[in-house]
């Protein structure tokens, strides 16, 4: 199997190491200190289930590498869909892009069904530019429950979780999921299919959709705003807000909200990856998360006042600080 990982940043590149390790033909495309660590030592690996090193290529040309089976898209949703010219020499006609992105993905309504079937969103997809680059016929989805960091560049320091969900836009169980998956879980990583990843996305934005605009706007780490009164009961409205929009469309969670404000007080004092890209003045990925969840509720006509306070706040930081 030929896997690419494009942009192989803390999550990308542990990724890569773990497809690397089981056997797959695994390359790295990156740019920067972070590229050239990776060429001179490989991937470094930190983590509590055990340190590893591995060596798969490294580059910052995609014509390089050639079309491959699989693309592991490990850019931010803000860069997608500028990415044309990276992705392009890496495609046959059978080439998968999995993207591993927090929030609601661009292909959302591709094959849903029922009456929002094939429906654009605006905030995820404006003018259809993503789609036009990367193609929903090609799309598998991914639900990253892994949080990593970079602590230096070619060093990934993993923090907790190893499961990264994968799911076809369509629904079902498909050749091109299980052949994937089975490269992941011989890394070491968990892969499961979902028949319905839709419950994932909602899952996992649940906390994202809360803690990380939160997080940026009060600087303030998982542990800081679950042990905080006032952040507490702001994250349980956003994440209660949140459920009626995903009930709305046809999906079902399945764990309470105390349960999920529980597993990340668990997590400890690790920085969100907007907290992360903020400090580095990196462009905030709220579009995905927010802006997504309340288009959803407008098309859906559920009631979101919070969600859309905290957008507002959110997205004037944001253009701050791109400014």
């Amino acid at each position: 199997m030929k896997v690419a990982v494009l942009g192989a940043g803390a999550i990308g590149a542990y990724v890569g190491a773990a497809l690397h390790r089981a056997g797959a033909d695994v390359h790295l495309i990156a740019r920067g200190p972070h590229l050239a660590a990776m060429r001179r030592s490989g991937v470094q690996v930190i983590s509590p289930r055990g340190d590893f090193t591995a060596r798969p290529h490294a580059t910052d040309d995609p014509a390089e590498v050639g079309p491959v089976d699989h693309v592991f898209l490990g850019l931010k949703a803000t860069a997608y869909a500028a990415c044309g010219p990276l992705i392009a020499p890496l495609l046959h006609e059978r080439t998968t892009v999995v993207a591993a992105q927090n929030g609601i993905p661009w292909w959302y309504f591709h094959r849903h069904g029922g009456p929002y079937d094939g429906r654009r969103l605006e905030s995820v997809d404006p003018g259809g530019a993503v789609s036009a680059v990367l193609a929903p016929e090609r799309a598998v989805g991914c639900v990253v429950y892994a949080a990593t960091e970079l602590q230096a560049p070619g060093v990934v320091r993993h923090v907790e979780g190893t499961r990264f969900s994968l799911g076809e836009p369509g629904r079902g169980v498909s050749a091109r999921c299980l052949e994937l998956s089975g490269a992941m879980r011989a890394g070491g990583l968990k892969c499961p299919v979902e028949p319905d990843l839709r419950n994932d996305i909602w899952l996992k934005l649940l906390g994202n959709i809360s803690f990380n605009p939160i997080s940026a706007l009060a600087r303030a780490t998982m542990r800081q705003m679950c042990r905080h009164g006032g952040t507490r009961r702001v994250i349980e409205t956003m994440m209660r807000e949140t459920l009626r929009v995903a009930e709305a469309l046809g999906c079902e969670v399945g764990v309470s909200i105390e349960r999920r404000l529980a597993g990340a007080e668990r997590v400890g004092d690790h920085r969100t990856s907007t907290l992360q890209d903020l400090e580095r003045g990196k462009p905030l990925e709220l579009d995905v998360l927010l802006a997504a969840v309340v288009e959803l509720a407008e098309i859906t006509g559920v009631e979101v006042p919070t969600l859309r306070t905290v957008h507002a706040l959110s997205d004037l930081l944001a253009l701050r600080s791109a400014a």
